[in-house]
């Protein structure tokens, strides 16, 4: 096996013994990205000095028995939505194109506190505004199990890195799917946590009350290890929850007697069928497991996509009114100082941002001005509540939920971009969760034919708040006995 093929638990465990060192690592998997991201396109920057130099501290500090962790040396992989000081970050938009953060965000803070090298910064859809990875301004990620497929989004670079071993796990966010779902074309293990369980601070806001930071990684031993890591309070983020972080990869079992709940609007027709006889499977080995299987219903699912993209363009249009072409990014100012203030907002808005962000910030004023807020936002925050009701309900009578992550598996590079809305119901199963604020996983469960080639399927997962550890102990034995090991032919 190839270094660069290791899991973060498997590499961890041959960094303590002495196997290998974070150097030799790193250098298997910086070769790995420049012998095949030119065909994927995951990265947007590679860090080849730095993180060099990270790996070389990290051997010096196993080598005086001052290691930082488990995490420590371990190459990992940020989405560009996520500050690193130093490093441009630009949420793969126009407009923030040469933005330098000055700071970390506690996300990267905490990574580099493991002593995680840092890789790399990932493509994604422009402000994480997207389903394929397709409205990055930059270019399009490909999925490394068929490059004419989309890899998912908006952490298509992050699920595809992680996927095609560019990577040993990989950070992305979540607003209405942005982490599971390209995980789930992708093949690899994706984790929304709990609203609040992970800082925000420093992360660049799409919708500041539905976004969520995770672990894109390749086993479900691996995304423990990684929330261990980067969840907890933090003063710089007044969202998140003052609750004690387990230690979920220490704590992971089988399960045995818990009741699962396969509600019935998520897999209605619509869904690919060959997607649910995947699932189906998984259903399969709960049950030889000594799950009881129980039908429930969210009856609100018919209606969590529509209300999702009523608050989250609202949130985007508020959130966005801060690139304003003065600041910090791109600005028309650089080009022609005989400019009017209302010229450069003007200018720099309209070239700046893509045509999904200014779709965004379209719909999102129209539904917070006056005549509409009442018809449009106020019931769509009326509606947020019913869906939270539904899950309490939902979970009182069940452990865990489980359905698809993706009613499809991943579908051809521009075979959605000029229908928004078909592009949009991508995230139908998702999307209901983040109103929520309930955690939810995406597994790797199987496969399906398409063109040819094997497409992933990956098995949706929700728990209760902070119920991250029944999801992690349900996915390891669906894990555990499916033994997926078979990886992409690039």
């Amino acid at each position: 096996m190839n270094l660069y093929e290791l899991t973060i638990e498997e590499a961890s465990t041959q960094l303590a013994s002495g196997k290998i060192t974070s150097l030799d690592l790193t250098n298997s998997v910086l070769e790995r990205i420049e012998n095949i991201d030119g065909k994927i396109k995951a990265y947007l920057k590679v860090l080849k000095d730095e993180s060099t130099e990270q790996a070389k501290m990290s051997d010096e500090r196993r080598a005086s028995g001052k290691t930082l962790g488990p995490l420590d040396g371990i190459p990992i992989c940020l989405k560009d939505l996520i500050c690193l000081k130093g490093c441009e970050t630009t949420a793969s938009s126009n407009i923030l194109k040469g933005f330098v953060p000055p700071y970390d965000s506690t996300v990267a803070n905490k990574l580099k506190k493991a002593g995680a090298v840092i890789i790399g910064k990932t493509n994604c859809d422009a402000f994480a505004h997207g389903s394929s990875t397709e409205n990055s301004d930059f270019f399009v990620t490909k999925n490394p199990w068929d490059l004419e497929k989309i890899p998912g989004g908006s952490s298509g670079g992050s699920a595809a890195a992680t996927s095609a071993d560019e990577c040993i796990g990989a950070i992305g966010t979540d607003t209405g799917g942005s982490i599971r779902q390209p995980a789930s074309l992708c093949g690899v293990v994706g984790l929304k946590p709990t609203y609040g369980r992970v800082s925000r601070y420093g992360v660049v806001a799409m919708a500041s009350s539905l976004d969520v930071v995770g672990p894109i990684v390749k086993s479900v031993k691996d995304s423990a290890m990684v929330l261990e890591a980067i969840a907890g309070k933090d003063e710089l983020d007044s969202t998140t929850l003052d609750v004690e972080v387990p230690k979920y990869s220490e704590l992971i079992k089988k399960v045995t007697k818990i009741r699962v709940g396969i509600p019935k609007e998520y897999f209605a027709e619509g869904t690919d069928k060959d997607v649910l006889e995947e699932i189906n499977k998984s259903i399969e080995i709960l049950k030889d497991a000594g799950a009881e299987i129980v039908d429930i219903s969210l009856p609100s699912t018919d209606y969590a996509i529509s209300l999702y993209y009523i608050i989250q363009p609202a949130e985007v249009s508020s959130n966005l009114a801060k690139y304003d072409g003065i600041r910090f990014g791109y600005s028309t100012l650089r080009d022609d100082s005989n400019q009017t203030l209302e010229d450069v907002y003007f200018n720099s808005r309209g070239t700046g941002f893509g045509s999904e962000a200014k779709r965004r910030i379209m719909l999102g004023s129209y539904v917070l001005s006056a005549g509409y807020y009442d018809a449009y936002y106020r019931k769509a925050m009326k509606l947020r509540t019913l869906v939270i009701k539904d899950f309490e309900k939902a979970f009182e009578k069940v452990d865990v939920i489980l359905g698809p992550v993706s009613p499809t598996p991943a579908f051809k590079i521009g075979e959605k971009t000029d229908d928004p809305v078909q592009m949009y119901l991508s995230d139908i199963f998702t999307a209901p969760i983040n109103p929520a604020g309930v955690p939810a996983m995406s597994l790797p469960v199987g496969f399906v034919k398409r063109d040819g080639k094997d497409l992933p399927v990956g098995l949706q997962l929700i728990a209760p708040m902070l119920g991250e550890q029944i999801i992690f102990d349900t996915a390891y034995t669906i894990e555990q006995a499916l033994n997926l090991n078979k990886k992409p032919q690039l």
